[in-house]
């Protein structure tokens, strides 16, 4: 934006109009100029054509005949010298058969750097596999040493579990055989206690019949009458019977109507001792007792 000061001269609105309307009418003017010019510069006129014009077709000249060449006489070879031998000098250059041997040489020391080479791929090949063959044998040897050590352990284990087994066999062996042995010795009390008490039970019924027997007068002193007594749980005197005879009637009857008048007997209150003397007890009466 312009700015505009006190001093400066005024100018129309207007006139800045016209002067802008005259330049571009110039400008156009000048590119209409140019335009024309450079069109008629480019523009070429046509050059003239130039034609002959014939009343009739000229006769062409005859061909001159040519003679046929001479034969030539033959020409003979030249035989050229042979060329010098080449004089070998200290100073000049290797001939062809140098050259060939130093290319087998050069072929030979590269085919024996080549078997070197290789001889080498096949060493480390060879080193390679050995240390592959090492690894995995130590590796085998490893897991046959894991698994062997395994199986000692199963079979440590397998050992303590029967020894085990075998120990607790063996207690229970003898803790059967102790309560067996308690057993049998409870029994052998059980029974030596019945014994002896259907021993002393025996006994009072002896001395309570022999109590009781009215014997006649004049009898031997070693008779002996054996009776067969049935009696009740109670201890009652059910029936009497002789079953082995004294020899002495008067005896038999006495010891008989003893063991009536001792009814009812003594009996013990065990099971087992009360056992022997029912239904029936097998009682032995001595004459000297």
């Amino acid at each position: 934006m312009t700015s505009l000061s006190a001093d400066a001269p005024f100018v129309s609105r207007s006139a800045t109009r016209l002067a802008a309307g005259a330049l571009a009418l110039g400008v156009h003017a000048l590119f209409v100029l140019l335009l024309v010019f450079g069109v008629s510069w480019q523009t070429r006129q046509p050059e003239p054509v130039m034609v002959d014009l014939w009343d009739a077709i000229p006769e062409m000249p005859r061909p001159i005949p040519v003679a046929p060449p001479e034969a030539q006489p033959e020409l003979l070879p030249v035989v050229e010298p042979p060329p010098p031998e080449p004089v070998t000098r200290p100073d000049s250059p290797p001939r062809a058969p140098d050259i060939a041997l130093e290319k087998k040489k050069a072929e030979a020391r590269r085919l024996e750097k080549q078997k070197a080479m290789q001889a080498d791929e096949e060493k480390a090949l060879a080193d390679a596999a050995r240390a592959e063959a090492d690894a995995m044998k130590q590796a085998r040897e490893k897991q046959l040493a894991e698994q062997k050590k395994r199986e000692l352990l199963r079979q440590m284990e397998e050992d303590d579990l029967s020894r085990r087994m075998a120990d607790e066999d063996a207690e229970n062996k003898v803790r059967q055989m102790k309560i067996q042995a308690e057993a049998r010795l409870a029994a052998s009390k059980r029974q030596a206690a019945t014994a002896n008490l259907i021993r002393q039970h025996r006994d009072q019924i002896s001395a309570k019949v022999r109590g009781n027997t009215r014997l006649p007068d004049g009898l031997k002193s070693d008779l002996e009458v054996r009776c067969l007594v049935k009696l009740l749980p109670t201890g009652e005197v059910r029936s009497v019977r002789v079953t082995q005879s004294s020899g002495n009637p008067a005896f038999d009857e006495a010891v008989v109507r003893a063991i009536e008048k001792s009814s009812p007997l003594p009996l013990p209150a065990e099971r087992d001792a009360r056992a022997e003397f029912l239904p029936e007890l097998s009682l032995v009466h001595h004459s000297n007792e």
